[in-house]
């Protein structure tokens, strides 16, 4: 996983999650699930992280699905009723359809970008998506920036502290702090930006990149993967009469 560029993995995930947004329905959500487990586990996803990210996503699947299952549209027979409570065979069927969808949308994703270092995102989107050299930079600074927030805020608690004016009032000091937190993000931010352009950083005509961003055949591949996952799963869905454009229900 760590030799495949980042942009194949980001339009992988890209396309399979676009192809399944389109219709509401378990058959193309079951299709993309089961051929997508192959080929996590021909990229060398290890068994235990993925076991343990699968069992998140589904946990917030099932609270989803859930959700679903109690106060969707009532449609055929109404098998539960109480309140706003109605359990039907439309809103079980919608309530595995979103279960699967979101495991099918949510497990190449998190599996994809699991390992995927920043810098090598803004290096694959800079060299091989040719996108604006100054908007991946800065975006990287900034991504790069938000690590060191939670690091302020410690510090600053240690210096209210020190100066005795974090013993009382919780939520006023809570609101003080957070003010001082982002007065002190935007400094940096500025101060940041200055240093970047005295640098030459929106020289983007002129720049070059330090790390290469290779994209070959095994990108190629993956990507023809993730077409080929929503293809079929959009055909099997098709040709089984359960394909309802997204809307038209």
């Amino acid at each position: 996983m760590r030799s495949v560029n980042p942009v194949a993995r980001l339009l992988a995930a890209a396309v399979i999650a676009c192809a399944l947004v389109l219709s509401v329905d378990w058959v193309s959500a079951l299709t993309a699930l089961v051929l997508e487990l192959p080929l996590i586990v021909l990229l060398g996803v290890r068994l235990r992280p993925l076991l343990v990210r699968g069992a998140v996503i589904a946990f917030a699947a099932a609270l989803t699905a859930l959700t679903n299952l109690l106060y969707g549209e009532p449609r055929g027979t109404v098998h539960w009723h109480f309140l706003l409570i109605n359990v039907s065979d439309g809103s079980i069927e919608l309530a595995v359809a979103m279960f699967l969808r979101i495991m099918a949308i949510a497990l190449p994703a998190v599996v994809f970008f699991a390992d995927m270092q920043p810098t090598e995102l803004a290096d694959g989107l800079g060299q091989v998506l040719r996108l604006p050299a100054r908007f991946v930079i800065g975006a990287l600074a900034g991504l790069r920036m938000v690590g060191l927030l939670r690091q302020d805020w410690q510090y600053l608690g240690y210096a209210r502290r020190a100066r005795g004016v974090a013993d009382h009032a919780r939520l006023r000091r809570f609101a003080g702090q957070a003010f001082a937190l982002l007065v002190f993000a935007l400094r940096r931010g500025t101060k940041l930006a200055t240093a970047m352009e005295a640098r030459g950083f929106g020289a983007h005509r002129t720049r070059t990149w330090a790390r290469p961003s290779p994209f070959g055949a095994a990108e190629v591949a993956l990507i023809a993967a993730g077409v080929g996952i929503a293809a079929a799963a959009i055909a099997v869905s098709v040709a089984a009469g359960t394909w309802v454009f997204i809307g038209a229900r």
